[in-house]
């Protein structure tokens, strides 16, 4: 029975999706695996690159336009659904999986119908278990990518340093050149200059 370890990126910023990364460790571990927050970019690029190369990962993306639709707290647990079912895909017949740690204080059990593991929330879980760090480095690192890929098509907003969180520099350009398809409308300060 293996454990998978459940993190996501993005809830809180005002633009882009939301990505959850599911992760399986391998045997002996990348050693280093901390809350992506804690490390140095540089650190979390290799720790990616060695996570991706030795263990079993997947990722879930919950788009905008969703978000809106959904709420990000339902956007969250799609997107973690959607990357846990993306891995468990990839394991053989006979795997089973015994547990799903999932950061913070509520799991998509019960709360998404397609979810059928046995999950448990770790409050902290992203600097004490490390399937869970694991999974934060690889949500982390894909959003952010997705993020300077998006600001290549809108370059006034800064996403390839603010991942689209809600700056000074990006609301100044969102009053100053409105919301752009990868703004999430149901967030105040972009739902606040639709009003205006």
């Amino acid at each position: 029975m293996v454990t998978i370890g459940v993190d996501e990126a993005g809830r809180g910023p005002l633009a882009g999706p939301v990505v959850a990364a599911a992760v399986v460790l391998c045997k002996p571990r990348p050693s280093g695996l901390d809350d992506s927050k804690k490390l140095s970019a540089a650190r979390r690029a290799e720790l990616e690159e060695k996570i991706k190369r030795r263990c079993r990962w997947a990722v879930g993306v919950v788009e905008p336009d969703e978000i809106d639709r959904l709420n990000i707290f339902g956007a969250t647990m799609l997107a973690m659904t959607l990357a846990v079912k993306a891995l468990c895909e990839q394991m053989a017949h006979d795997e089973g999986v015994g547990e799903v740690l999932v950061d913070g204080n509520l799991t998509p059990h019960g709360r998404r119908p397609e979810w059928c593991w046995p999950a448990r929330p770790i409050v902290g879980g992203d600097a004490l278990e490390p399937c869970i760090s694991a999974a934060s480095i690889i949500a982390k690192e894909h959003r952010d990518r997705i993020m300077r890929e998006a600001a290549l098509a809108h370059p006034h907003y800064g996403w390839e340093r603010n991942a689209g969180y809600g700056t000074p520099e990006h609301l100044a350009a969102l009053r100053e050149h409105g919301p752009t398809p990868l703004h999430r409308r149901s967030f105040a300060p972009v739902a606040q200059l639709q009003l205006l």
